[in-house]
């Protein structure tokens, strides 16, 4: 009997954050291992649904991709895509529709109750509502990290029982090709500490500008890259400081010349629901320095340096450690890369139609494999 699966493709209309890169890095992954026919594959068959006007940013081999016409937003996944399911629904970027049963739902984080002075009113208000619908509707709920799946549950999104942790993997940064743009060349430096993400608050990008200048006379700068969406976060910090050179968003090429020539990353949120640029950093051989809160020492494990995200002297004191004490860089560094095989597109991946078997009513194949 074939099995017939949809994916949820609203997240090609969107700008690329960590979210969008889960939904892509998931398919493509996907595309591979149905060209491989590997485990959980047989008689499936995959389809890519988007709003008019997207395109897959790259060919797939063995995921369809079709668009659905019908609007755009919400109401395209509320009502135009449900139209396109034949079978099972994955929706990877915290939404998708009410009306599909047979669906897995990957939700990142719990962002909007735990930050809300990070999102707009009207965003938490349709979060407060949406999630939990979609954590009752839905057959399976997917998060990033146990941190993560410690609030969904916590906030009522979805019971123990019906979550699971499908993780970000690193191999996309692998795939980046070093490439210094003029300002990226002119910010980067043994002296110049990388920091990835938007002015949200939870983003505590407040915390860098005080840093910084409590830094200037150690010699020590910041190359701050990001940008905000409006109609997603309300605006953070609003702080300056000289030592601080705004990159606004950079390619991932440039990320990873910047990563390369740089002292370390410093990544100081209050929350996420993973953190995936300090994987990133560790892939392309830069040290962290990570806040010690929610999923972080968890993504970080033993390969980053700690500091309280409310504490200026202790991110001094651990980035001061990085640029002066050669061995623990290094130490971080090769703790890093050791980390690495832990997060993996490939193996979530495999996750992923381990459960969509499950829902099928098919024992998946590794399940086979361990009553043998």
């Amino acid at each position: 009997m074939n099995r017939n699966w949809t994916i949820n493709g609203r997240f090609l209309s969107q700008s690329l954050t960590g979210v969008q890169r889960y939904g892509w890095e998931i398919v493509t992954a996907l595309d591979e291992l149905l060209a491989e026919g590997g485990r959980n594959t047989a008689d499936l068959t995959i389809t890519l649904a988007a709003p008019p006007g997207c395109e897959p940013s790259s060919s797939l081999k063995s995921v369809r991709f079709v668009t659905a016409p019908g609007g755009s937003g919400h109401a395209w996944e509320q009502i135009a895509l449900p139209r396109a399911v034949q079978g099972g629904l994955l929706s990877l970027c915290n939404t998708g529709p009410l009306t599909v049963r047979k669906q897995i739902v990957c939700i990142h984080d719990m962002n909007t109750r735990l930050a809300p002075d990070s999102y707009s009113r009207a965003f938490r208000a349709l979060y407060r509502i949406l999630l939990p619908a979609l954590g009752f509707s839905a057959a399976r709920v997917a998060t990033v990290s146990h941190f993560a799946a410690e609030q969904l549950a916590h906030f009522g999104v979805a019971s123990n029982n019906k979550i699971f942790v499908a993780p970000d993997g690193h191999e996309h940064a692998l795939r980046w090709t070093p490439a210094h743009s003029a300002t990226t060349s002119a910010a980067a430096g043994p002296d110049t500490v990388v920091v990835i993400g938007s002015r949200a608050p939870h983003k505590n990008i407040d915390l860098i500008f005080e840093l910084a200048r409590a830094m200037a006379p150690d010699g020590v700068r910041f190359a701050l890259c990001g940008g905000l969406d409006s109609r997603v976060h309300a605006q953070g910090a609003t702080a300056s400081a000289d030592n601080v050179v705004l990159l606004g968003r950079v390619s991932d090429d440039e990320l990873a010349a910047l990563l390369r020539d740089s002292c370390c990353l410093a990544f100081p949120s209050f929350t996420e629901g993973f953190g995936l640029p300090p994987l990133e950093a560790m892939a392309r051989g830069c040290p962290v320095v990570s806040s010690d809160r929610a999923s972080m020492p968890e993504i970080c494990g033993d390969a980053a340096l700690y500091a309280s995200p409310t504490s200026v002297a202790d991110w001094r004191a651990a980035i001061l450690r990085l640029r002066d004490d050669a061995e623990l860089r290094q130490g971080c560094i090769a703790r890093g890369r050791e980390r690495l095989p832990q997060f993996s597109w490939r193996r979530t991946a495999e996750l992923y139609l381990e459960q969509m078997a499950a829902i099928d009513g098919r024992a998946s194949q590794r399940s086979r494999a361990a009553a043998a």
